[in-house]
């Protein structure tokens, strides 16, 4: 009986490299699965329309939102959300920076914002608002709902009127997270243009927080 050494001698070489081949193709289908798992899940692309959150952003900005950072974590003052009101006539994305908490009271009065009764300071706004809307009143935030306002104050449709008015928890879509022309993490551009900085914004969060 003769016996093909050669053949024999291949067999765990023909093995080894097909068990790499497997190996390669399971990890590119897991690489593909996360890709698109973020793609479609965790970020989603939009385009900000208008002038409303002029000087932070400017018509036609390319922004990217970050769906996930609110599954973790609640939203916070000064948070640039996009959000889509299912509930309104309109269903389009809308980009407002949030102002009121849930549970908090609001009002404006001689173009200031007052939170819980207290001045709020922004450091990356400097003109006063002119109209007040619906918050020359004292509003009351229910325990899921969210005021919002453009920084272009004296140019936005936000909180304070009907057809946007507060903003619920879940109607927001996820945190306006960067600009991708000029690539910008966006709630870090109004530091920019503040001397302020985060410091001031921290204090602001403990003088109106209860």
């Amino acid at each position: 009986m003769e016996f093909d050494f050669d053949r024999d001698s291949k067999k765990p070489f023909v093995k080894k490299i097909i068990v790499s081949i497997i190996i390669w193709i399971i990890e590119i289908v897991i690489v593909v699965s996360i890709a698109y798992t973020i793609v479609n899940y965790a970020l989603e692309k939009t385009t900000m329309l208008g002038e409303s959150m002029e000087t932070t952003l400017k018509d036609q900005d390319k922004i990217i939102i970050n769906k996930f950072a609110y599954k973790i974590a609640k939203p916070k003052r000064f948070d640039v959300i996009v959000f889509k009101q299912t509930n309104k006539e309109h269903s389009y994305f809308n980009i407002k920076r949030i102002i009121g908490l849930p549970g908090e009271k609001i009002q404006i009065e001689n173009g200031h914002i007052r939170i819980n009764g207290e001045i709020l300071s922004e450091p990356f706004i400097t003109e006063p608002i002119k109209n007040s809307g619906l918050a020359a009143e004292e509003i009351k935030l229910d325990d899921n709902e969210y005021f919002v306002l453009g920084d272009n104050r004296n140019n936005s449709e936000d909180s304070r009127f009907a057809n946007i008015s507060n903003i619920l928890f879940d109607d927001i879509v996820g945190k306006a997270w960067i600009r991708t022309n000029n690539f910008d993490f966006i709630n870090n551009i109004h530091n920019k243009n503040s001397s302020g900085g985060n410091n001031s914004l921290e204090t602001v969060e403990e003088t109106v927080q209860e």
